[in-house]
C-alpha cells in the first residue's frame, strides 16, 4: 500500500522554525500547547515532524490576525482533539463580534447624521473660558442636574472639581460632550451606545475630525474581515490534509462464493 507523504516525510524542529520565521523553542511550545499535533520521536527521543505539522503551523499563524492569539490557539487545540464543531463555534464567535463592531460603527454614523447643524451647544468663549457649574449647564440643556451626574457615572462627561468648593466644573469639552449626549438621548440612543461615540469624539479632537476616524474604523473592520477569510482558508486546507493523513480502514474481504447478509 502506498504511504501518505503527509505522514512519512520527516521534518526537524529547525525545519519548521526556519520556514515560519520562528525559534525551535517556539515550535516545541506550540506542540506542547496543542496547537500542533503530537510529534513523533526517533529511537533517541528527538522530535520528528511531518508536512502536516507545517500545515498546522500555517493555519495557526493565519488565524492569529483575525481571532487573536488566544482564539487561534483554542481553534487549533479543538481541531487537533478531533473536535471540529468546537473549533467552528470559536470561529463563529469571532465573526459575531466583528458583526457587532460593524453595527456599533453604523450606530455611530447614524447618530452623527441625526444631529442637526448647531444642535450641540458651544460655550461662549467670552464667558470666562466656557466653564459652567452643574446647575447652569443643566438649565442650558433643559435637563436635571441629576441627569448630568448619571452621565458622569456612565463616562459621557468628565467634569473636574473646584478645589475650593468641591463643585463640578464643566469646561468647553465637557459642555460639547454633554450637548452631544443630550441630542443622542433625545434621538433614542442608550447610554452604552453613546459612550463609544463620545470616546471617538474626544480622541478625534472634536466633531469635524471624526470623519477621518470613522474612515479608519471602516478600514480596520474591512481588514479584519479579510484576514479572517484568509485564516478560514488555511484552516480548511489543514482540515482537508488532516483528514487525508488518517489511515484508511482496510476493506473486509468476503470469502469466495459467499453472499453478504442483508441488513435487517
Amino acid at each position: 500500500m502506498r504511504q501518505n507523504p503527509q505522514t512519512t516525510e520527516r521534518l526537524r524542529p529547525v525545519d519548521l522554525a526556519r520556514r515560519h520565521g520562528l525559534s525551535t523553542q517556539a515550535v516545541r511550545n506550540y506542540e506542547e500547547a496543542g496547537i500542533l499535533p503530537v510529534a513523533g520521536r526517533t529511537p533517541h527521543g528527538y522530535r520528528t515532524y511531518t508536512p502536516l505539522h507545517a500545515h498546522a503551523l500555517d493555519a495557526f499563524l493565519a488565524l492569529i490576525p483575525g481571532h487573536g492569539h488566544a482564539g487561534a490557539t483554542s481553534i487549533m487545540r479543538a481541531v487537533n482533539r478531533d473536535e471540529p464543531e468546537e473549533a467552528f463555534r470559536i470561529v463563529d464567535e469571532s465573526h459575531a463580534q466583528l458583526l457587532e463592531d460593524r453595527r456599533t460603527l453604523h450606530a455611530v454614523e447614524k447618530a452623527l447624521s441625526d444631529l442637526a447643524p448647531g444642535a450641540v451647544p458651544v460655550p461662549d468663549e467670552a464667558a470666562g473660558a466656557g466653564d459652567l457649574f452643574v446647575g447652569p449647564l443643566a438649565v442650558k440643556l433643559g435637563i436635571r442636574p441629576a441627569t448630568l451626574r448619571k452621565w458622569e457615572r456612565a463616562g459621557l462627561v468628565s467634569p473636574r472639581r473646584d478645589p475650593r468648593t468641591g463643585y463640578r466644573v464643566y469646561d468647553a469639552t465637557d459642555v460639547r460632550d454633554a450637548g452631544l449626549a443630550h441630542q443622542l438621548r433625545r434621538g433614542g440612543y442608550r447610554l452604552e451606545q453613546i459612550a463609544p461615540l463620545i470616546a471617538r469624539v474626544r480622541a478625534a479632537g472634536g466633531l469635524e475630525p471624526l470623519a477621518a476616524a470613522l474612515g479608519d474604523w471602516h478600514a480596520r473592520l474591512a481588514a479584519r474581515g479579510r484576514v479572517m477569510l484568509a485564516g478560514a482558508a488555511e484552516l480548511d486546507a489543514y482540515l482537508r490534509r488532516q483528514a487525508g493523513s488518517r489511515p484508511s480502514s482496510p476493506a473486509k474481504s468476503v470469502p469466495e462464493g459467499s453472499v453478504p447478509k442483508a441488513s435487517p
